[in-house]
């Protein structure tokens, strides 16, 4: 009897607040139909990876072959190194860009002075919001044969004549991952510098007091306050290592370097659009994200087994 009066009780509170809760609910909504809409009906496109799809027979006219397009793809040597290509390329940018966003927050934390601090901050950010198009001509302008970065080279005396970093693949992803870290180091930084005013300043305190110096206090304070938000993002950030680019590879890329820079993205849009091969090109995504997921869930396991921080 006291189960069943306790249970209407629970339903009551329940539709209160829910009625309470309505516009939110109603916002909820809308948003869980967008992603539904334009993220999960989509997927419903995965099954042109197993037929000869032609876009005039549509999905159910197609004739279906089974893992005939993954077949042609592990057996193309040009896939083969569009996969090394991509993986080099995602693990540089990640390792980079990890380590740069987390200096750069705990040197900028270290400086006291506000006046100083803040417009670094946010010119640091800025690079964020300029558009690839706009970040690779700068780098054109700046590597080009009479570009700042050779003139300075060879007034230094470390070069007698100017090099064409475009025209050498062992220049390309060096490139690249510099090109990532002068554009997100300060917008990733943000999030470490949210992180390191969440420690409580009595540890900084106590270490002053122990005659910790600044060092000290980085390496046994800063560092340990930061390690649950930095194992949360790396993990998160393992899951698109094979995201690593589009825009500046095709941007950067050229016949002389076309051995390192293609991407998945790109052989995806060479075989799916530009060769009208929808079916290839979705074999090459549906690649791809497996292959993302498969990355996140043993990253998260190994996270799981050794640290306290993980995503499921």
């Amino acid at each position: 009897m006291a189960r069943n009066e306790n249970m209407k009780k629970d339903k009551k509170i329940t539709i209160k607040e829910l009625k309470r809760q309505k516009f939110l609910l109603g916002v909820s909504f809308f948003v869980v139909l967008y992603g539904i809409i334009f993220y999960y009906l989509p997927l419903a496109g995965w099954i042109m990876a197993f037929e000869n799809y032609k876009p005039k027979k549509g999905f159910l006219g197609s004739t279906f072959v089974g893992l005939a397009k993954f077949k042609f793809l592990f057996e193309d040597e040009v896939f083969i190194k569009v996969i090394r290509n991509t993986f080099a390329m995602g693990v540089i940018n990640l390792v980079t860009t990890t380590i740069m966003a987390v200096l750069f927050a705990i040197v900028l934390n270290e400086v006291r002075r506000g006046w100083v601090k803040k417009p670094i901050q946010t010119i640091s950010y800025l690079p964020h919001f300029l558009s690839w198009i706009v970040v690779t001509s700068i780098l054109h302008v700046s590597l080009s044969s009479t570009g700042i970065i050779n003139d300075l080279l060879m007034r230094f005396g470390f070069i007698k004549q100017a090099i064409n970093f475009f025209a050498h693949p062992g220049y390309f992803w060096p490139i690249v991952a510099f090109a990532n870290c002068w554009k997100e180091t300060g917008w990733n930084a943000i999030i470490y510098l949210a992180a390191i005013t969440a420690i409580d300043p009595a540890l900084y305190e106590a270490a002053s007091i122990d005659g910790a110096d600044r060092l000290q206090k980085i390496r046994y304070i800063t560092f340990p306050g930061i390690k649950p938000t930095f194992m949360i993002l790396l993990l998160m950030n393992v899951g698109n290592v094979l995201n690593a680019g589009f825009e500046v590879q095709y941007l950067l890329g050229n016949g002389l370097v076309q051995s390192v820079s293609q991407t998945i993205d790109i052989y995806v849009l060479k075989w799916g659009i530009s060769q009208n091969d929808y079916s290839l090109g979705t074999a090459a995504g549906l690649f791809k994200s497996a292959v993302s997921i498969a990355i996140i869930v043993i990253a998260n396991a190994i996270a799981k087994k050794y640290s306290e921080q993980r995503l499921f």
